[in-house]
Order: C-alpha cells, then sequence, then structure tokens
C-alpha cells in the first residue's frame, strides 16, 4: 500500500509540473541499512558512540557482557592444551627414567621367580619324602606361578614403552586435539560477537537499547547508514528505461541545493514497480515506473537522508 501511494503521489508529481518534469525521475536521498544484530542475551555495558556519530569499519558501537564467556574461552584453551600435550606424549613416546624403572620391575619380578622356583623344587623334594605337608607345596607352586605371572607383566609393560604408541592411540589423540581446537575457535567466535563492531564505514544512525539493558537474541543493537555519501533512489519512467545502463553520468537536483550534484547510475530495475507492461496499452505502459539508484560522489557526504531529490533523464 505504501508503495502504490508513493507511485501515484509521483504519478500526481509529474502530471502537475507538465512537460518539464516528464525528463525527470523523482525520489529521495538514501544510504543502506546495516543492522548489527545480537548473537546472545547478554547486557549492554557500554555504548562509546552516540547515535548520528560518523564511524569507520571496525568502530566499537555496542558491548555486550562477555565475563562468561571469557571463561568459556579459558576452558577451551586449557583442553586445547591438555590434548595436545597428550599427544606430544604418545608421539615421543617414554622418557629414559620410564624405561629404566620398567628394567627395573623386570629384573625384580625375574629374580622374584628365580627364587620361587628355587623354593618350590625344595619343597617338592620334602614333600616327596614325606617331610612337607600338601598344603605347603601348593602354597610354593602357587607363588611360583604368581611370580612367573608378574614377570610377564613387567615385560610387557616395558615392551609398551620401548615400542612406542601404536597408530590407533595418535590418530585418536590427534582426532581429539582437532575437536579442542574447534571448539576454542568457536568459543573465541562467540567472544567477539559481543563486541558489536562497525562493518562498513558510515553514520550510526540508531541505538535501539539502554545500556544496561539485556538485549535479546536476533534484535538489532545498532543501525549504521553505509557508504559516505547518499545515493538518490528515483523512480523512471518506462519510455527513459531504454536509454539507461548502469554506469550512466546523471544530473541529481536535491532540494535546498542550488547547484546540481554529478551522479553516477549504480542499478535500475529489470522490472516495473507495478502492474506489468503486457497488461497495459501504450498509453498505460508511458506511466509505468523502473525503480533505479543514482550513486552521489564522496564530496556530498554531508547530505542527510530522506531529502527529495531529481534526476535529469536523457
Amino acid at each position: 500500500m505504501i508503495m502504490r501511494f508513493y507511485f501515484s503521489l509521483i504519478f500526481l508529481l509529474l502530471a502537475a509540473c507538465g512537460d518539464q518534469s516528464q525528463h525527470l525521475a523523482l525520489g529521495t536521498l538514501e544510504r543502506e541499512r546495516i543492522a548489527q544484530t545480537a548473537t546472545t542475551n547478554e547486557v549492554i555495558v557500554a555504548l562509546p558512540v552516540a547515535a548520528g556519530t560518523t564511524v569507520s569499519k571496525g568502530t566499537l558501537l555496542v558491548q555486550l557482557d562477555d565475563t562468561l564467556q571469557k571463561a568459556r574461552v579459558d576452558k577451551a584453551n586449557a583442553e586445547v592444551v591438555q590434548a595436545r600435550a597428550n599427544l606430544e606424549k604418545l608421539q615421543h613416546g617414554a622418557r629414559t627414567e620410564e624405561l629404566a624403572a620398567a628394567r627395573a620391575r623386570v629384573a625384580g619380578a625375574r629374580a622374584a621367580l628365580l627364587e620361587s622356583q628355587a623354593h618350590h623344587a625344595r619343597i617338592r623334594d620334602l614333600q616327596r619324602d614325606k617331610l612337607a605337608s600338601q598344603a605347603d607345596f601348593d602354597k610354593a607352586r602357587a607363588t611360583r606361578d604368581s611370580n612367573q605371572a608378574s614377570l610377564q607383566s613387567a615385560q610387557e609393560a616395558l615392551l609398551v614403552l620401548t615400542n612406542g604408541a601404536r597408530e590407533e592411540d595418535l590418530r585418536a589423540a590427534e582426532a581429539t586435539l582437532n575437536a579442542t581446537i574447534a571448539v576454542l575457535k568457536s568459543e573465541t567466535r562467540r567472544l567477539s560477537d559481543l563486541s558489536i563492531v562497525a562493518t562498513r564505514d558510515g553514520i550510526l544512525d540508531n541505538l535501539p537499547w539502554n545500556l544496561g539493558e539485556r538485549v535479546t537474541i536476533g534484535s538489532p543493537l545498532a543501525i549504521v547508514l553505509a557508504g559516505k555519501a547518499p545515493f538518490a533512489r528515483v523512480y523512471v519512467p518506462e519510455p527513459y528505461r531504454v536509454k539507461l545502463k548502469i554506469g550512466d553520468t546523471l544530473v541529481v537536483h536535491v532540494d535546498g541545493i542550488e547547484k546540481p550534484v554529478q551522479g553516477q547510475l549504480r542499478w535500475i530495475s529489470n522490472e516495473p514497480a507495478f502492474t506489468p507492461y503486457y497488461a497495459m496499452n501504450q498509453e498505460e505502459r508511458s506511466r509505468l515506473m523502473y525503480l533505479a539508484e543514482v550513486q552521489l560522489p564522496d564530496s556530498e557526504q554531508a547530505l542527510p537522508n530522506g531529502v527529495p531529490a531529481q534526476v535529469e533523464l536523457p
């Protein structure tokens, strides 16, 4: 409805201005509106730039509370350090001290086995001569078997240290490290999202939230009117559409400024704003309008939005 009303108003203005207005495309000065939205529901702790200020790309506009997110980043960073250390431990293998201790355990287990074997042999001879009971013999045999198992266990532990980690363990440790690094990157990105910065040069048009308020996810925190100079958004009558192409230099008249401004056509619609041409006769088609945008030079950056503008048509 608003677009139709705007179109009707333009048409009436064209009709009222006579033949001279037929060579003009009417509209207003505009800038692209960039909405910086919230990615979390945190409290606003700083608004360092006032609305209406000219800002450059990277300027901090809104700061949300990042205390909790910093803790999450610290935790993720600690997990990365732990995973990396575990991987390096598997890659480097056992230390000299660990190997020495393992060899000592093997030697001790072997000595204990030799002693238990000798004791078992003595008890066996005594038991054969009826000088030792069956219980003593069974106990000596159990001690020998236990020491044999201890020796095998110590030897296997030494092999684990000397042979190094298995390929499967290395891949698992590397995968764990990569997963923790990914989590750290994600948490770091969430932390940076709490500092709302300008993504383009422009003018800070509006700050919808106040200091100390808790924002909602997806709500706009800062509105930036991008670009140094505005562009004229105008409606081109149908007879002039075929005469225009992207890059054409056009003369723009801005209300309140006596000297016209040279602008460049940066975009023009390929379709009429309203009723399609094939539903109209020749006279009605001449009333169709094509939306177009004419970029003004950077020297006109002081011009405000919403001012009426007229573009001379070839």
